[in-house]
């Protein structure tokens, strides 16, 4: 049965392997069940409510994804449009959290229309393959990035970034960590990196899994013997599951269609509502680019194939998102994780989704995963996505060019959007201007990308 839906043999994979690689895809976006709701929670939405939307909203939308185009992506309330709701929209822009989740509504409406009228997949198309790649590879830097900032290896500084050391963490931050709290996690972290270094060298089965769970047990270890001492005023919490509040449900009623379309029609909200929608459109194409295209799923012209069904497993899942009480739910550039494990097919999504529905029950368990265990999945992740790079062009500069400039802009503007901002106005001023635009046959939508990001930057 499984063979026959999800057509196993075709995709070069079998259920142990989707399956490892979907509970690798979990382990390392399992965070976002943790960090979505404290960050909503300061737009003053209930912290358990958004915690079950949470899970709920990652759950129906992974599967979509699995049912929709038989892909192994997962989906999650995205990193970046959260904080943009709660900070910008909420605090910075003094909208209510039920009107600004209208703004999420009315967004994954449009995201339908745009799916179902093949505009997304147009966009996909559009962008050359040198550019392709590119996105891969400044998705590749951006997640190591990532990863070395939750484990702290790198931190803030005089210099913009730094390597962690105590007193530096202290003076950037005006806490006073020790070598116990913030030290200790530090060298876990990069110990985690070289054992599972180790692991893909040995050609492990499961290997960035292995590492996270190695990773987390060796914390385990240091927190058991002293070496490591919960910091909860810090952010460092004990590494054991806390099951004293037992094994309940968060109740969702708090946030469950809390809409209100007052002032929808306003110049602000329609700000809001495009803000929204820019980002989520092309962090989500940026994203199918960049793991599609490490796992070969690319055809000989770029394209992908059932990329509509991905495309608008997103856009619903992001109206239904909003609907349970949640910021936009987008395809997670964690899935790359899983790609790397061989998850090739929906098995894998589906695997994501179960566990997602579990961790509703078992949310002490995945809770008390801490991020420094899941960074070395993600540096790790990040090397084989850079690999992509032999694939740019390197002999033709115009191409190359904008390419540069795309992979830089990801992780140094923190942003798989404006990677592809950046690329795709490099790409057609850059052929435009030194006259290699019948050379390129660079498509229309191109130019009207172009015209749009620089628009972006002019009003928003």
């Amino acid at each position: 049965m499984l063979e026959k839906f999800f057509k196993l043999s075709d995709n070069g994979t079998d259920v142990k392997t989707e399956v490892v690689a979907g509970i690798t895809t979990f382990m390392t976006m399992a965070y976002i069940l943790a960090v979505n709701p404290s960050i909503l929670a300061a737009a003053g939405m209930d912290q358990g409510a958004v915690f079950t939307a949470t899970a709920l909203a990652s759950l129906i939308g992974t599967l979509l994804m699995a049912v929709f185009a038989n892909y192994p992506f997962a989906l999650a309330p995205g990193m970046g449009l959260n904080a943009y709701f709660a900070y910008t929209v909420v605090l910075g822009m003094g909208y209510s959290w039920e009107v600004a989740l209208t703004a999420v509504f009315v967004e994954g409406i449009v995201f339908i229309v745009l799916s179902l009228t093949n505009v997304r997949e147009a966009i996909f198309n559009a962008i050359p393959l040198n550019l392709k790649a590119a996105v891969s590879v400044g998705i590749g830097l951006f997640i190591a990035f990532i990863g070395l900032q939750n484990a702290k290896i790198v931190i803030g500084g005089s210099t913009l970034i730094q390597l962690f050391s105590v007193e530096n963490y202290n003076l950037v931050n005006g806490v006073e960590a020790s070598f116990q709290d913030a030290g200790i996690t530090v060298l876990l972290a990069i110990v985690g990196i070289i054992i599972t270094g180790i692991l893909v060298i040995k050609n492990i089965k499961g290997n960035i899994l292995w590492g996270i769970l190695i990773t987390w047990i060796l914390g385990i270890i240091c927190q058991l013997a002293g070496l490591y001492v919960p910091n909860p005023e810090l952010g460092f919490y004990g590494l054991l599951p806390d099951f004293s509040n037992g094994l309940s449900i968060p109740s969702l009623a708090p946030v469950l269609f809390k809409l209100d379309f007052d002032g929808v029609f306003s110049l602000n909200f329609i700000v809001v509502i495009f803000a929204f929608l820019f980002v989520d459109m092309f962090d989500t194409i940026g994203t199918l680019i960049g793991v599609s295209s490490k796992a070969g799923m690319l055809d000989k012209e770029g394209r992908l194939p059932r990329i509509k069904g991905a495309l608008l497993a997103d856009a619903v899942a992001t109206t239904v998102g909003a609907a349970l009480g949640t910021t936009t739910t987008t395809t997670f550039v964690e899935s790359a994780s899983g790609v790397s494990e061989g998850g090739r097919t929906g098995l894998t999504a589906v695997t994501t989704a179960v566990l997602f529905g579990l961790a509703l029950f078992l949310s002490p368990i995945f809770l008390a995963i801490p991020s420094f265990a899941t960074a070395p999945a993600l540096v790790v992740v990040g090397f084989y996505m850079l690999t992509n790079v032999v694939n740019i062009d390197f002999s033709d500069v115009a191409e190359a060019l904008p390419c540069y400039i795309c992979i830089l802009a990801m992780p140094f503007f923190y942003s798989i959007s404006e990677g592809i901002s950046m690329g795709v106005i490099s790409y057609v001023a850059l052929n435009l201007i030194t006259g290699k635009v019948k050379e390129k046959k660079i498509s229309v939508l191109m130019y009207v990308l172009a015209v749009l990001f620089i628009l972006k930057y002019i009003f928003l």
